[in-house]
């Protein structure tokens, strides 16, 4: 591969200036052999250019890269992923960085892979309603690409003004409009990789099927564990001729939560529906000015989308159930602009929290939706319990929720009980026969309550399939499957209030 002697000269040029607790030995080796595969302004190594990328969206957890690379072909990926698999070098791809769950958390004994610059929209179909896009096209560029043709790309994550495709495909992201159109997985149809020994794969098909396994789903989620994404080709769908939404108002959160299961009960598929507690309403309203009712206990976004007249008759339907299950209030989009205003607050939840909360974590379970009021009231007596405010808002149809716990990072044992708070809500979740992540992924944060969800041979199932796509374990180490050695630790570890869930992860 590098010719060792090249190497060993470019190393011994490299200045190393505030690697901290990285190896400094080992960085050299590494950042030698890559500058022999990339331009010397795509290796970063130095402190200063690395710590951009100690974190994805979950701040919680921060460690500085050994080495950031920034490939800008798939050549160079394929290089990249050869030297780090002959040199036994962790690698961690990375996308916009929105990730909630520290799923592109960086490794200090490993290469960092940003995919910033694969952002090129190779083709859009509009005959077979396609598009082929890099991994680090935003989730909204393609949108906006496909909106010439009457055509769009459904999964709408709140953060996809910022969010890519390939961090979509890692997380399996959903959205807002998930219920209807499906998340990632369903919208995906094929997708171009490399494997931690530089070889390009390619999973999915453009036809209706493909014959063997479905190792496309299996991509799908699989948080950049199995391969690196280079390319994918996704659906887009016709724009509806016509929306509306409603804003149910309850002056009781568990009513709320029943009206969610009696709309989907009685076979209503609306193409969204969101809910949002008393405290998520309080923090958006003055933030956003949508319209919503802040006197209620919680509100319900729920639309239809269609033809005028199929909108129009299930507005009705869904009325007649909102109203029949308690709501206090409905308010019908009048306008265009009063819709997009509706699901403005909603996309807004974050941020708005964001500006009462020195800090706040988001969580991300997912429920049986008739279990939605109980869990509800739970988080609020949980709330009592740690000391800690909650802000709830989630994907109401498909029962999952988000959280938003607010806290003061400079405070340890705030971080503590925020960290316990979400433990418990996890927990929670999975009692009731939910899961622990609806869209966010696992990461490093709901690695521990994986150890809850499924059991050992299940664990070790996963294990075979990881090593099937990266024997030696390179890609994405220590994220998303617990080693049977972490759960029986973690199953003397339900102790809440102060201790905190990964002591060798550094914190702010």
């Amino acid at each position: 591969m590098n010719d060792p002697a090249e190497v060993k000269q470019l190393a011994e040029r490299l200045p190393l200036e505030g690697t901290g607790p990285i190896d400094p030995e080992r960085q050299r080796k590494v950042v030698a052999a890559l500058r022999i595969a990339l331009l010397e302004h795509c290796v970063l190594y130095r402190e200063e250019d690395a710590v951009a990328y100690e974190c994805d969206g979950l701040t919680l957890y921060r460690q500085l890269p050994m080495v950031v690379a920034l490939p800008e072909t798939e050549a160079q990926v394929v290089q990249i992923l050869k030297i780090c698999h002959s040199m036994q070098v962790p690698v961690v791809p990375r996308g916009a960085g929105t990730s909630l769950s520290g799923g592109a958390l960086p490794h200090n004994a490993g290469v960092l892979m940003s995919l910033a610059k694969f952002n090129r929209i190779l083709a859009i179909d509009p005959v077979a309603r396609t598009a082929v896009v890099q991994p680090g096209v935003r989730n909204l560029a393609i949108s906006e690409a496909a909106a010439p043709h009457g055509l769009y790309y459904a999964p709408d994550p709140s953060s996809q003004i910022a969010c890519t495709i390939g961090g979509n495909i890692a997380e399996n992201a959903g959205g807002v409009h998930c219920l209807k159109y499906g998340l990632t997985v369903h919208n995906v149809l094929a997708v171009r990789g490399v494997t931690i020994e530089g070889e390009v794969v390619e999973f999915g098909s453009r036809a209706l099927d493909a014959p063997g396994f479905d190792l496309l789903a299996l991509m799908v989620g699989s948080e950049g564990m199995l391969a690196v994404v280079t390319e994918a080709t996704v659906k887009l769908v016709p724009k509806p001729q016509y929306a509306q939404a409603i804003m149910a108002s309850f002056d009781d959160i568990e009513m709320a939560g029943d009206a969610v299961a009696a709309v989907i009960a009685a076979g209503i598929i609306p193409a969204g529906m969101e809910m949002m507690d008393k405290p998520a309403v309080g923090a958006v309203e003055p933030f956003v000015r949508a319209g919503y009712d802040t006197s209620a206990a919680a509100i319900l976004l729920v639309e239809s989308d269609g033809t005028p007249e199929e909108v129009a008759e299930e507005i009705e339907r869904m009325k007649a159930v909102l109203s029949k299950s308690g709501a206090t209030q409905l308010k019908v989009s009048e306008s265009e602009a009063e819709r997009l205003r509706f699901w403005a607050g909603r996309k807004a939840a974050f941020p708005a929290v964001g500006r009462i909360s020195p800090d706040y974590y988001c969580m991300d379970g997912t429920i049986p939706r008739k279990r939605l009021g109980e869990v509800l009231k739970a988080i609020q007596r949980m709330e009592q319990t740690y000391g800690l405010r909650c802000a709830n808002v989630f994907h109401a149809g498909d029962g999952n929720l988000h959280p938003l716990i607010m806290f003061d990072a400079n405070d340890p044992d705030s971080v503590a009980r925020a960290e316990a708070f979400g433990f418990d809500i996890l927990e929670l979740s999975v009692e009731v026969g939910g899961t622990v992540t609806g869209e966010h992924g696992v990461g490093v944060e709901k690695i521990n309550q994986m150890c809850k969800q499924f059991d050992r041979a299940t664990l070790e199932a996963f294990f075979a399939v990881k090593r099937a796509f990266d024997p030696p374990g390179l890609l994405n180490p220590g994220k998303a499957i617990p080693t049977l050695a972490r759960c029986a630790e973690y199953g003397k570890m339900h102790v809440h209030g102060g201790e905190l869930k990964f002591p060798e992860i550094p914190r702010f």
